[in-house]
């Protein structure tokens, strides 16, 4: 009995926790409400945090010589705009570097992150009026460092400007379906804009630097997506068969020449001749000073001669008539066709006059009786008839 007590014992105090740790999770109003949108980002309200921050936070960032000069014009736009939440910023010119912190008047908790990544756009050439919209809720920004993944520097500008494209087309179109700010400057891309759009950025910058896709690829399947949600029937169904399939080519590329190794030789080669050895060969060693300069004067006039020479065969050369050309062979082949066919003509034409004469002769002859019917014309082939039969 004590035993089956133990147990009962047990079981309630295990349905006790149960409902101890479930206690909160009851079903609430707003859970089924359909007018509540979970997914909107609510503007801060400096009511939620009235007292302000008790610690203050810092950044720092270190900016390029050449942004010196932009950044001390538009720096006053910077500070008016980061004074509106309560941040301070400073810009060190000695040292090329820009700090900002929070104040006690600061009362959003999260405003210095966005006031970190303002002056981290600012140093990447980022201008100021599009820097400064970071410090909206909606928009954030993401700094791709490429310059680490390729070796080859001359590869890395080429991808580098696959990405911009012609007249920076390419940048546009991924500007418009991504819906980010994307800036191309150096070793890094600087891109702001919504959460979805940097995430498909970063994978397109990347696949296009490490070569294993072309942008233009990611931009039509891009393009098929934003037409596909469009359509509500196709909202739980997956988009796979629409989108396209790319592979990749794997182009041969070709072998550099080798050089031809050169048979081994124990010897070095022979030592070329210097200066003083040739003018010893040539006897201008023991020359005079005198006859030198009349030796190299006389050198200079003869290539001055040849250069001018040269040059005037050249110009008479565009005056002279091009040559015809000429083909003896067939020439001499057609002076005998020619003939031949001269010959034949004569001989056709003699042969019709010779018969035209003959036809002459024969209308002459003609007797008009053989053509005329008569009774002696009759009764003669008959009598030949009757002589055949009795032969």
């Amino acid at each position: 009995m004590a035993e089956v007590e133990e147990l009962e014992h047990e079981e309630q105090n295990i349905e006790k926790r149960v409902k101890k740790k479930g206690k909160h999770d009851k079903p609430k109003p707003w859970d089924d409400d359909p007018n509540i949108d979970r997914w909107t980002i609510e503007k801060f309200d400096p009511a939620w945090n009235p007292t302000g921050m008790f610690e203050t936070s810092s950044f720092s960032t270190l900016f390029p010589q050449y942004r010196e000069k932009y950044l001390q014009e538009s720096w006053p736009r910077v500070e008016s705009a980061l004074k509106e939440y309560g941040v301070a910023c400073k810009l060190n010119l000695v040292e090329g570097s820009m700090t900002v912190s929070t104040t006690r008047k600061t009362r959003d908790p999260y405003i210095i992150v966005k006031a970190r990544d303002l002056i981290k756009l600012l140093s990447r050439s980022v201008p100021a009026p599009q820097a400064i919209k970071i410090l909206e809720d909606e928009m954030q920004c993401d700094i791709i460092k490429i310059g680490n993944l390729v070796r080859n520097k001359e590869r890395f500008v080429k991808r580098r400007q696959r990405l911009v494209g012609p007249n920076s087309s390419t940048l546009k179109a991924l500007e418009i379906l991504t819906n980010c700010y994307i800036l191309v400057q150096g070793s890094t891309v600087a891109a702001m804009g919504p959460f979805k759009g940097l995430k498909q950025l970063r994978r397109i910058v990347e696949d296009c630097v490490q070569n294993k896709m072309h942008p233009v690829y990611h931009i039509k399947t891009l393009m098929m997506k934003k037409e596909l949600e469009k359509d509500p029937a196709l909202a739980n169904e997956s988009w796979d068969r629409f989108l396209p399939t790319f592979r990749k080519k794997n182009v041969k590329q070709k072998k550099p020449k080798s050089k031809e190794k050169k048979p081994y030789t124990p010897f070095p080669p022979p030592q070329p001749p210097s200066k003083i050895d040739m003018q010893l060969e040539s006897g201008e060693y023991f020359m005079s000073d005198k006859k030198k300069s009349e030796k190299k004067w006389q050198e200079k006039q003869e290539k001055q001669t040849e250069k001018s020479t040269e040059n005037k065969r050249k110009r008479d050369a565009s005056f002279l008539p091009p040559e015809e050309p000429m083909n003896n062979n067939s020439k001499a082949n057609n002076s005998e066709d020619g003939k031949n066919d001269i010959t034949e003509l004569t001989q056709s034409l003699k042969s019709k006059t010779k018969e035209f004469k003959k036809q002459k002769k024969t209308h002459e002859r003609v007797n008009a009786e053989e053509y005329i019917a008569g009774p002696s014309s009759i009764d003669k082939p008959a009598k030949e008839k009757s002589k055949k039969n009795r032969d």
